[in-house]
Parts: C-alpha cells; sequence; structure tokens
C-alpha cells in the first residue's frame, strides 16, 4: 500500500508530501472548479511530481450532476470527466474516481440503469487511456455509496473500482469493517479520514488517527482482501485549533506510516 494525502495543486503540495514521507498526492476537481483550468497546469504538474519524486495518485471529481431529469446523461458533465481522465493518463495517473445523482422523480430501477449507462461510458473511455474509473461512498451528490447499490451497479459492471472512506459509513450507520471484508476486492482507491460520534451522533472530523476509527483493525482487513492501493489522507476542518492543523497532518501521516511499518 502507497501513503499519500489530498492537496491543492501547487509546488509547496509537492515539497510538503517528500517533507511526510508520502509518495503521492490526490487532486479533487469537483462542482464548481475550473476543470480546463487544472488541465492547463498538467505540464507544470507533471515537472513538480519528478523533482519531488512524488507521484499523482488520484484525481476526483465530487458533487456533480451527471444524470438529468429524464434520466439522460449529461454530455457536458460527460466531457469533463473524459478531460480528467485525460489528465490522470497524462500524469500516469491510475486512478479516475467519480459519483452520480440520484434523480427523484425516477424509480430506484431508471436511476440504477442511468448510473450504469454512465459508468459504462467512463469505463470504456478509460480503458484506453489506462485509467481505472471507480465510484465512492460519499454521499455528497452520489447514491452508489453502499453495498446494496454496489450489488447492483458493480454487480453488473465487473471493471468498475470503489473508493471508499470508513468515514462516510461511520457516518450513516455502516459497518465499515464489514463492507471492507465483502467489498475490499473491488476497493480501488481509500480515504484516510477521521471521524468522532458520541451517541451515534457526529461531533468532528478530527484528523485520522486521532479520532475513533479502528484504523489497525481496518489496514489489517484490506490487507486480508489483498489491498495493495492507495491510502489517501484527508485533512478536514476540525476542533484542532488552525494554528496545530500542519500538526495534525503531521500526525495523520506519522501513524499511517507506522501501521504501513514504514518507520
Amino acid at each position: 500500500m502507497r501513503l499519500g494525502i489530498i492537496a491543492q495543486v501547487s509546488e509547496e503540495s509537492f515539497s510538503e508530501a517528500r517533507r511526510r514521507g508520502l509518495s503521492f498526492l490526490e487532486f479533487t476537481v469537483n462542482e464548481g472548479d475550473d476543470v480546463e483550468a487544472f488541465c492547463s497546469q498538467l505540464e507544470q504538474i507533471a515537472e513538480w511530481s519528478a523533482n519531488y519524486n512524488v507521484a499523482v495518485g488520484s484525481i476526483g471529481r465530487w458533487k456533480s450532476l451527471r444524470i438529468d431529469e429524464q434520466g439522460e446523461i449529461i454530455q457536458e458533465e460527460l466531457e469533463r470527466c473524459y478531460k480528467l481522465i485525460d489528465a490522470a493518463s497524462r500524469l500516469n495517473c491510475r486512478s479516475f474516481v467519480a459519483g452520480c445523482n440520484y434523480v427523484d422523480e425516477l424509480s430506484l430501477y431508471a436511476n440504477c440503469t442511468a448510473a450504469i449507462a454512465f459508468f459504462s461510458e467512463l469505463l470504456a473511455y478509460a480503458k484506453t487511456r489506462n485509467v481505472q474509473v471507480s465510484t465512492y461512498n460519499c454521499r455528497k451528490v452520489n447514491f452508489v455509496n453502499t453495498p446494496d447499490i454496489w450489488s447492483i451497479i458493480h454487480g453488473h459492471l465487473p471493471e468498475l473500482g470503489i473508493k471508499y472512506d470508513p468515514s462516510h459509513a461511520r457516518f450513516f450507520g455502516g459497518d465499515y469493517l464489514q463492507e471492507a471484508l465483502d467489498w475490499g476486492h473491488r476497493f480501488t482507491h481509500v480515504h484516510l479520514k477521521g471521524s468522532l460520534l458520541v451517541n451515534g451522533k457526529k461531533v468532528d472530523e478530527p484528523p485520522a488517527g486521532m479520532d475513533q476509527t479502528d484504523w489497525r483493525s481496518f489496514i489489517a482487513v484490506l490487507r486480508a482482501t489483498g489491498y495493495d492501493a492507495g491510502l489517501s489522507i484527508e485533512p478536514r476542518k476540525s476542533a484542532l485549533p488552525d494554528e496545530l492543523a500542519d500538526k495534525g497532518i503531521d500526525y495523520s501521516a506519522e501513524y499511517f506510516r507506522k501501521l504501513l511499518l514504514e518507520l
């Protein structure tokens, strides 16, 4: 397994990753972000990556509508995803991550059919560029986030991976260890985000390793399922004072390097 972090596009992100002993950066180009502006920086990103010996491990796009009210693929959004898959290919990044919205006016069957059509388009395009497409289990503008839906959509699309984050299961009443055991063979990328609940209610998202997640058991389950891809630290605004935010990231990096026996 390789340890990395979600970061902004900048030279400082690469230098900080190297200082922390991380092997890759993950970039997210979400709804509202400028896809063209990101793609215009690819040569600079490639140069930074080579200079600091820090790879680009994943590119993702969250919160976007992919399906319209009639159940049709939104072509403009599909084209944006294509451009990000091209960007991943240019940066020797194997992972592209996207979700799919649920259309309330349609049945579950129609929503699943539309999602399968959307991901089928991405898979066919990405295959020619040596990029793996994965869904994510975040709930933001995305219904492909639990085992019951995975059994339909991923069951139909054997090449479709899963980007997994145990905090989403914890915050919504799921069993992250069972989900990892049952579906870890389909995981292609993992987020390391802290979660704190009291009496079943979300309180905070502390730095991963300073939270309640049983990371030791989670990593052990991943190993048991044969997982050998990226673990991406996800820094979040937490109850830590701003002046301690960087130290919180340092803590997470050191904590997981120890779990991976890199120290």
